[in-house]
């Protein structure tokens, strides 16, 4: 049977910003590692794009995501302060759409996942503790 098509899946190309950040993600990882380790990454390394730069916590059991750090571009275009909070617990709006659903989608494929309306939004998966316990992800409008 085959595999049925990812939701949130890449296009055939992404813009400039999203293909740096995909690229630094995939050089962080490690030998054969299909996904990089969190603690590998520096957001320092993406110069120029760290007030479009979102880092995700990821927890088990149950499955939720929480907003670690928020760019301030992304803070101005949302409208709020977004640091700490869990996704499920704010409005799903401007860069913010449909989040939650691309965010566990990122983590039970384990593979990066792409959302444009409006604006543009990557994000990428990141191993620690055995299983997918980060996001990075670039938001940016077009």
């Amino acid at each position: 049977m085959p595999k049925p098509p990812l939701p949130f899946a890449l296009p055939a190309s992404l813009s400039p910003e999203l293909r740096r950040a995909r690229d630094y993600w995939d050089g962080l990882k490690r030998h054969e590692n299909k996904v990089p380790f969190w603690d590998d990454v520096k957001l320092s390394a993406l110069s120029g794009l760290e007030d479009r730069l979102v880092l995700i916590d990821v927890f088990e059991s149950p499955q939720r995501v929480r907003l670690n750090t928020v760019g301030n571009q992304i803070r101005e275009w949302y409208g709020a302060d977004l640091v700490g909070k869990f996704v499920d617990e704010i409005e799903a709006k401007g860069p913010l759409e449909y989040f939650l659903a691309q965010a566990i989608t990122t983590v039970e494929s384990a593979e990066p996942t792409y959302y444009r309306n409006g604006f543009m939004r990557l994000l990428l998966p990141m191993w620690g503790g055995g299983n997918v316990s980060m996001l990075l992800g670039v938001v940016v409008r077009p």
